[in-house]
């Protein structure tokens, strides 16, 4: 009995060491994925409940399954290069190629981050807020954090932002939902061919799965110091984010289909989501909403000039790291403030288009994701970097196709923006 006893407490002493040291080293891929959650990308899993109800919540599982394999190739570049996404590129590909690569990568950014704040300044209205009030405090804020703070002290602010993404799961418990429906549109694919409903399929994926994350994604790994002996710890975050980020973004289409849509309520953004759902599921259900608002944006509007930072200073081989101070990283510090000014100015003055922004930010964003993704497949199978870690056959196979499909998505994204 003794020795069983003592094996016992062996096995549950390996257990709990393990679990220990996944949570020492989780944190990139949950923080990239669900900050992907932003204001745009609640936005428009609101549009696609509230104007198509149920018929597209099913494009989330295999958006999910892409988003996946995209990023378990972006973990597993970072452990075994120790380099960011954009050192790579500029290595392997040339200073010229990269230099205008982040010109245009700069560009999206800055046209998201706009949308942060537009985010921060449409939820806190709705408690009865000035965005000449919210606006600036959020801006000090998600800069102070940064500036002040080193990689573990951030890292673990982004983790807590996570949690609260619950609001909106919360939200969709409370609306006391028809699951037997939910289950079979889930499973059961639909699509009709009309121009607002292929528009706004694109669109869900398009906002899943960004330029940005890639690079913010490799960054954040090689700064937390991970190594190839934790990959499959890597492996496990960015699996385990991919789930997470998508289960949010279904109760959001969930929870708008069940009340804005059966109700015929229409909305072009996620405030009027918010607004709406006090007659139809109670105000404990809109404040959620509107909380889950407020925290995606702050979350973003930290990340989205953080990857930025960490990219163009990789490119361009400057100092980037939280870890050092502002006198050691002066350019990354300094462009991390740059966007927060930006992003935080822009929405303070008046009459500024910030739908034009927003909608050709995302252009910007479907432009650059195919060449992005080539870029990885080249570099993910390049020996003299990766070593053992090259893509199998198979798995070169599956990501072939998913880059094929998701250009081929994003050109017809960049289209029927253009054209509408």
């Amino acid at each position: 009995m003794d020795k069983i006893r003592q094996l016992w407490e062996k096995i549950l002493q390996k257990g709990f060491w393990k679990i220990g040291l996944f949570f020492a080293l989780i944190g990139p891929g949950i923080i990239t994925s669900n900050v992907d959650n932003d204001a745009g990308g609640i936005t428009t899993y609101s549009l696609a409940g509230a104007h198509y109800g149920l018929k597209l919540i099913w494009i989330l599982i295999p958006v999910t399954v892409a988003l996946i394999i995209i990023q378990e190739m972006c973990a597993r570049m970072g452990v075994v290069s120790g380099k960011g996404l954009s050192d790579l590129i500029r290595e392997r590909f040339g200073a010229k190629i990269t230099f205008y690569l982040m010109i245009v990568l700069f560009l999206a950014n800055l046209g998201n981050t706009l949308s942060e704040f537009a985010g921060i300044a449409a939820s806190m209205e709705i408690f009865g807020v000035s965005k000449h009030i919210s606006v600036p405090v959020g801006a000090f804020l998600v800069w102070w954090m940064v500036v002040k703070g080193n990689y573990k002290s951030v890292e673990k602010v982004f983790l807590v932002a996570c949690v609260f993404y619950l609001s909106y799961i919360i939200s969709g418990f409370i609306v006391h939902p028809d699951w037997s429906a939910i289950r079979k549109a889930t499973f059961t694919p639909t699509l009709r061919f009309d121009t607002g409903m292929i528009t706004m399929a694109i669109g869900i994926v398009g906002t899943t799965i960004a330029p940005w994350m890639q690079f913010y994604l490799q960054s954040s790994i090689v700064d937390k110091g991970l190594k190839a002996e934790s990959y499959k710890y890597s492996r496990m975050d960015v699996i385990f984010g991919s789930i997470t980020v998508n289960v949010v973004a279904f109760f959001i289409i969930m929870l708008c289909a069940v009340t804005l849509f059966q109700h015929g309520f229409k909305i072009e953004t996620a405030k009027d989501a918010a607004l709406a759902l006090v007659p139809l599921a109670g105000s404990y259900a809109s404040s959620l909403f509107a909380f889950g608002l407020l925290n995606a944006s702050l979350f973003a509007a930290s990340i989205l000039p953080l990857s930025t930072a960490y990219t163009i200073c990789e490119a361009f081989g400057w100092e980037s790291s939280l870890n050092s101070k502002f006198a050691e990283a002066p350019q990354f510090y300094g462009l991390y403030s740059f966007m927060i000014i930006l992003g935080a100015g822009f929405i303070l003055l008046p009459n500024v288009p910030l739908i034009g922004i927003m909608y050709y930010s995302q252009v910007i964003n479907g432009i650059l994701l195919p060449f992005i993704l080539i870029f990885m497949l080249l570099l993910i199978n390049d020996k003299r970097i990766m070593g053992n870690y090259v893509n199998g056959r198979l798995m070169n196979i599956i990501s072939w196709a998913t880059v094929v499909i998701l250009n081929c998505l994003s050109a017809a994204m960049v289209l029927s923006t253009l054209f509408n």
